[in-house]
């Protein structure tokens, strides 16, 4: 959702400046992913989106559901997006500062989705190829997805590595018809 994207971007940023400003970026994104996790969580949906619910009682319930004891500024970041009614966002916004932080450390995220289950070697190898290509330290992230029969298929940004049996498959295919 491009509207989503835009109207969390300011957050974002802002909670970007705030944690770099105090050297504590690992600690918000850690932070973030915690509060995104029960923003998005479907019944909590529905706490934010029920008009019954006031400020202060989804501020007292979404602080305890996050079990953490965060500091007055994540505290009152949280304060800000009920107040704009933008608590919803915090998927958004986590994705987004986890970009922004990235970007400032020069790293790429890879999402590499493979047929059957990879060890740690197989893992670093290809994180070693990744990062040879794009000339920057690479964070993977790994998921199974056993519709590619046999492979992995790799997607670093807008660019796809397709090293699966299926995306040979279907490149015989086209070549087929033509």
């Amino acid at each position: 959702m491009a509207e989503t994207a835009t109207i969390a971007r300011p957050y974002a940023e802002a909670v970007f400046g705030l944690a770099e400003k105090a050297g504590a970026s690992g600690n918000w994104l850690t932070m973030l992913a915690t509060m995104a996790q029960i923003a998005g969580n479907p019944e909590m949906r529905s706490c934010i989106s029920d008009p019954n619910v006031s400020d202060k009682a989804l501020y007292d319930l979404f602080i305890a559901l996050c079990r953490q004891d965060f500091p007055a500024e994540a505290r009152n970041f949280v304060r800000v997006l009920i107040a704009n009614g933008r608590l919803a966002l915090l998927p958004e916004i986590h994705a987004q500062f986890a970009a922004l932080k990235n970007e400032r450390e020069g790293v790429l995220e890879a999402e590499i989705r493979s047929a059957f289950p990879l060890d740690n070697a197989q893992v670093n190898a290809l994180v070693a190829d990744v990062s040879k290509r794009f000339k920057r330290r690479v964070q993977p992230r790994v998921t199974l997805d056993r519709e590619l029969i046999g492979g992995v298929h790799i997607t670093v940004g807008d660019e796809v590595i397709d090293g699966s049996v299926r995306g040979k498959l279907a490149d015989m295919a086209t070549a087929l018809k033509k």
